[in-house]
């Protein structure tokens, strides 16, 4: 069952954009854009999903509504799906940055270290890396450096050895092989209840062969161009590096002036773009937390366009 993160939390900042435009930058399972139709009722829905599956069932999903517009694109080029629709700016923007249900219910998919499948973990089929090129090909320096960038794993060295090791014997092609690997890689002791010692590691892949943080940078780096006056946006981040990446933005977007503290006068030509909505990230509560473990390290941040 795919449920959705921040559901309730993500809808209610959306609440008095009534007749919009809204981009749901990534349709997934399509629980949020449901929300959005159902409780905003916007004028025009806009969902993107670089994932070819994700686009026929979202377009499965919504087929009836006049006013919805489902693309196959990455969110990085949003600026350029609103344009191929007509669309000069937007009333609201929202993206979840996490992974989808259906990616890890689809063991051929490759993203699950608990189901078996081979070594993929491409959103988008058409992009060439896989997982099992980079295990059995790339240096143990480039993968001790994918892991630690990527999945923040402190036991990086280890896990990249052991993967060199393992592959000389027999080319690394599943899953629960890798997954084996890792937690055998990372001490006991250190192995916490309830989470897979080969978390970071899968997510480090997935990010790094994705390109996920330089698309969310570029998605970041466009919504003021693409954004009205009073527009909403939120972004929901699982990772830490994703959530650093929107609170820096966020927070430029939203400073009046960036001059060296030492200038006696302001002489950048900046200007407040952005008012930030959340002080603190949104959390979920410990109640969907209990029905959907998946959502513990969600946090969202909303800003409003002024």
């Amino acid at each position: 069952m795919h449920k959705p993160v921040l559901y309730k939390e993500l809808i209610n900042f959306f609440k008095g954009i009534e007749n919009g435009i809204i981009v749901d930058c990534t349709g997934g399972g399509g629980g949020h854009a449901e929300g959005i139709l159902r409780e905003i009722k916007p004028e025009k829905l806009i969902i993107i999903d670089r994932d070819e599956d994700a686009v026929k069932r979202l377009k499965k999903k919504f087929d009836g509504f006049s006013n919805v517009e489902v693309c196959k694109s990455n969110f990085a080029d949003v600026d350029k799906v609103i344009t191929s629709l007509g669309i000069d700016k937007v009333d609201g923007l929202y993206a979840d940055f996490g992974i989808s249900n259906f990616h890890l219910q689809d063991s051929q998919r490759g993203f699950s270290f608990r189901k078996n499948g081979p070594l993929d973990m491409r959103m988008d089929k058409e992009i060439e890396l896989t997982a099992e090129k980079i295990v059995n090909e790339y240096s143990v320096e480039t993968l001790k450096n994918i892991f630690k960038k990527f999945g923040e794993e402190r036991f990086a060295d280890r896990v990249a050895e052991a993967i060199a090791k393992s592959r000389l014997n027999k080319r690394i092609t599943t899953t629960l092989e890798l997954a084996d690997i890792v937690k055998k890689a990372i001490p006991e002791r250190y192995h916490k209840p309830g989470i897979h010692p080969a978390t970071k590691v899968f997510m480090a892949l997935r990010i790094f062969i994705n390109n996920e943080l330089e698309s969310i940078e570029s998605l970041l780096k466009k919504i003021p161009s693409i954004i009205k006056k009073g527009g909403v946006v939120a972004f929901i981040s699982f990772h830490s590096l994703e959530d650093r990446l929107v609170k820096e933005y966020l927070q430029f977007y939203e400073k009046d002036c960036v001059c060296p503290p030492e200038y006696p006068v302001c002489r950048c030509d900046k200007v407040k773009e952005f008012k930030i909505l959340t002080k603190k990230p949104v959390v979920p509560s410990k109640e969907e937390i209990s029905e959907n473990p998946l959502s513990r390290s969600a946090k969202m941040r909303v800003g409003k366009r002024l």
